[in-house]
């Protein structure tokens, strides 16, 4: 039986560079994988990308409504049908914009079908409340793994502080992308509680 990893980790903790090196690390040794992301996630569009500048496109987009075990079954059937070769491995990332629903297809591919799945992504939004599929995972995943990155004051990070215009902001809807006004910083709970003006 496969398992199914979530990989969790504060923005520049290096998820989109481990899924990538993932993907790479399969494909070397002959194993061939499908990436998917959330469509919510606009950066990159169909695309993957590592803050490091290494980027990949997508094999599909998953919108909430997706059944995401059919689809992956057909695309395994359509690579199957055009190389004659097996997926060894799904890669999702920005998993945290899963549905519940999705994040139970994903648990169903790994166990019932025996492929594995690798999720990464971020627990908790910019108020440190968790996105639905993060929970999910936390909850289902047969394996957890943190992926880790500093603070400014050279602590652990533990938040994702959002900044809109440079400034912090700690009120609006729990998902805006990671953009041109709208940008996030990695911050420990105490660098993150000075920040909301909590003492």
């Amino acid at each position: 039986m496969s398992k199914l990893y979530f990989r969790h980790g504060a923005m520049n903790s290096g998820k989109s560079t481990a899924l990538l090196q993932a993907a790479h690390n399969y494909e070397e040794r002959d194993q061939h994988v499908l990436l998917a992301k959330p469509a919510i996630d606009i950066k990159g569009e169909k695309a993957i990308i590592s803050r490091l500048g290494v980027d990949r496109e997508v094999d599909f987009l998953v919108t909430p409504e997706l059944d995401l075990r059919k689809e992956f079954a057909n695309r395994v059937a359509e690579f199957k049908s055009q190389t004659g070769k097996k997926i060894a491995c799904l890669l999702i990332d920005e998993a945290q914009f899963l549905t519940r629903a999705q994040v139970d297809q994903a648990l169903e591919i790994a166990v019932i079908d025996d492929i594995p799945v690798l999720a990464y992504g971020i627990r908790t939004d910019f108020l440190t409340n968790g996105f639905p599929g993060s929970l999910r995972l936390l909850e289902i995943a047969h394996s957890l793994e943190e992926l880790k990155t500093i603070c400014r004051c050279g602590r652990k990070a533990l938040f994702n502080a959002r900044k809109i215009d440079g400034r912090f902001v700690f009120d609006g809807d729990q998902v805006a992308i990671d953009g041109v006004h709208v940008t996030y910083e990695s911050l420990c709970p105490a660098c993150y509680f000075a920040e909301r003006g909590i003492s």
